[in-house]
């Protein structure tokens, strides 16, 4: 059974708000909880754009049971990856061990606010890499200094330590990452129902470790404001990840998604108020082996009504599939 999961999304809401979102999706039932970890929105129409470490803090002492993680955290460009060592291990104690820490190679439109500039996807991989040794070595609680081609540590230790460290994810997108996950993930991430990247993955020893998912859906009552608001919204999450990683803000994704029609968009995104179409949106995931699934539901404005709706209906025909 493929566990489904709830998405803080902080480019769509405030941080009282989404720390109130993930209280009532452990409510209505949902297996765990991501949450994206950006300087901007994608759009300006969606207007949020929090420090998910906080809101993280804030979720760990709000709710008892669900998982959290990060969806993802690049500990390249905005933290150096002994700080995100530090955060990481202090989320896992305030939640009780219930923190994965997921990790990618980061996206421009978040990055670039630091000055660093945009190095290509191959080195950004490199940056990766080095930042998750640090991070390992960091969580064990020894003393780490480190001088290597990115990054330096000098006598970094961490004090306080949770019993257990929590689990590191990768983001994948092609044969690279993916061979870099499953040498050093305890799990992988990934956007796209993809087979191959996980195929890839399995490969280079992640075969056995689980597989997390994402997926946007916008749910509505009333299916033609659900297709409005998912093309407000998403319609630059058409364009693929090769492309969305590479786009300094958000003007260059209205400018990249200005011919995706609302037709287009709800051809890829799940809208409206019928559980079929919702679960044809994850059956792909399961199909393809991921084991976890974590929804994104459209709208900062928009979530409790889907709350409702997932406790009582979606959740049950997902729990068979």
């Amino acid at each position: 059974m493929v566990r489904i999961g709830y998405t803080m999304m902080t480019e769509q809401a405030g941080p009282r708000e989404l720390v109130s979102h993930v209280v009532g999706a452990e409510n209505a039932g949902f297996d765990f909880s991501v949450i994206s970890d950006h300087s901007f929105p994608w759009l300006d129409a969606q207007g949020h754009a929090p420090y998910a470490w906080s809101v993280l803090g804030a979720a760990a002492q709000a709710t008892s049971r669900i998982p959290l993680m990060t969806y993802v955290t690049c500990p390249t460009f905005r933290y150096h990856p002994a700080v995100v060592a530090q955060k990481a291990a202090t989320m896992q104690v305030l939640s009780g061990g219930r923190f994965r820490l997921g990790l990618g190679s980061g996206e421009n439109l978040n990055e670039h606010i630091v000055g660093a500039g945009w190095p290509a996807a191959p080195v950004r991989l490199q940056m990766l890499e080095e930042a998750v040794d640090i991070i390992r070595r960091m969580l064990t609680g020894q003393n780490v200094s480190h001088h290597g081609a990115h990054f330096d540590v000098e006598n970094g230790r961490l004090w306080d330590l949770p019993d257990q460290p929590p689990p590191l994810g990768i983001a994948v997108s092609g044969p690279r990452s993916c061979e870099l996950a499953g040498r050093l993930g305890d799990l992988v991430i990934a956007t796209e129902p993809k087979p191959d990247l996980l195929e890839a993955f399995d490969a280079h020893g992640g075969a056995g470790k689980p597989r997390i998912g994402q997926l946007p859906v916008c749910y509505d009552t009333d299916r033609d404001a659900a297709v409005a608001r998912a093309h407000d919204q998403f319609r630059w999450a058409l364009g693929g990840w090769r492309v969305n990683a590479e786009i300094p803000g958000p003007a260059g994704f209205d400018q990249a998604a200005r011919y995706v029609r609302p037709e287009d968009v709800a051809g890829a995104i799940a809208c409206g108020d019928g559980v079929d179409a919702f679960v044809d949106a994850v059956r792909p995931y399961a199909e393809a082996g991921f084991t976890e699934v974590a929804l994104v539901q459209i709208g900062g404005d928009h979530q409790q009504p889907f709350l409702e709706w997932a406790e009582a209906k979606l959740l049950p025909a997902l729990r068979d599939l």
